[in-house]
């Protein structure tokens, strides 16, 4: 009898088992996005190819192209082929070019792997990509065809790296648009006192900021070799009156979980004060939100 009913009772609690784990599948299932919200426009015809380390593909729209090149420097995970995909801004930017009846530019994403940061070569072992993205834009230029003008877009990882190609070598670019851009007041190098402050102060996700400064201590070494490289130094530097400048472009969301809305408004600020032509676009919303209108007219020529 007492053997019948722990039998009982095991049958009970593995049936019970089995449901409460039923439940919670279909309940996952139940409130999970059931499909991703998909752009309507025309893929850009893409042509891909690879210089050394770099990858690379060359879109262009269906409809034709004006003579200016937009070399675009993708986000943290992303690839050389993001430029097409449907559920990502990027199609909504080739999307607002049609819609607008408009030649765009033809655009050239840049890859060096999901991760990397163009830093002049120094004490860090990753250090290094500046010297060779120059090298290596000449080439796929000389392969495919000197542009009219060359822009820069680049959106989060890719808005830092927009900033320092285009702040470093500002004759090279008439345009350049970052996107939720890393920029920040304090360095990576800064006590960890100051530090713990900024994500206070820009109410940064704290495991995000901390990521942030252990990748930027892979490309750069110290606080001096940072300071080659952040938009807030570069755009101190002095230019020549008749020297060229790009026109900036910059956006943030005010709730951007890297908490670099407050860098990209002092950039703005600082570019403002050197005399730059600049749009500042800020955002109500979180990392990467952007105003995906004004950022296409904006690449259109003048």
């Amino acid at each position: 009898m007492k053997r019948s009913r722990r039998t009982s009772f095991s049958v009970a609690a593995v049936l019970l088992l089995a449901l409460i784990s039923i439940s919670a599948l279909l309940w996952q299932r139940w409130s999970q996005p059931w499909g991703d919200q998909a752009v309507s426009f025309t893929p850009a015809q893409q042509e891909c190819g690879q210089e050394g380390q770099l990858r690379y593909c060359i879109n262009r729209d269906v409809g034709g192209v004006n003579g200016d090149w937009l070399y675009h420097l993708h986000g943290r995970k992303l690839d050389e082929t993001i430029w097409n995909d449907p559920s990502y801004m990027t199609a909504m930017i080739q999307g607002a070019w049609q819609q607008m009846g408009q030649r765009p530019p033809t655009v050239v994403t840049l890859s060096y792997g999901h991760v990397w940061l163009l830093t002049p070569k120094g004490k860090a072992e990753a250090s290094g990509l500046m010297e060779q993205v120059h090298s290596d834009m000449a080439a796929i230029e000389a392969r495919h065809g000197r542009p009219a003008r060359r822009l820069l877009l680049g959106e989060s990882m890719g808005g830092l790296n927009a900033l320092i190609l285009g702040l470093s070598r500002p004759e090279h670019f008439a345009k350049v648009a970052a996107l939720c851009p890393g920029v920040y007041v304090d360095s990576p190098f800064a006590p960890l006192s100051q530090l713990k402050a900024a994500l206070e102060r820009t109410g940064a996700d704290p495991k995000i900021g901390f990521g942030v400064v252990r990748l930027a201590r892979q490309y750069v070494a110290d606080d001096a070799e940072w300071q080659r490289v952040s938009p807030l130094a570069l755009i101190e530097q002095e230019l020549p009156a008749s020297s060229p400048r790009p026109q900036l472009y910059v956006s943030n969301g005010l709730y951007d979980r890297y908490g670099n809305f407050e860098g990209s408004q002092r950039l703005i600020e600082r570019a403002r004060a050197q005399g730059w032509q600049t749009e500042w676009h800020p955002i109500y919303g979180g990392h990467c939100a952007s105003d995906i209108d004004s950022l296409a007219r904006f690449l259109l020529p003048s």
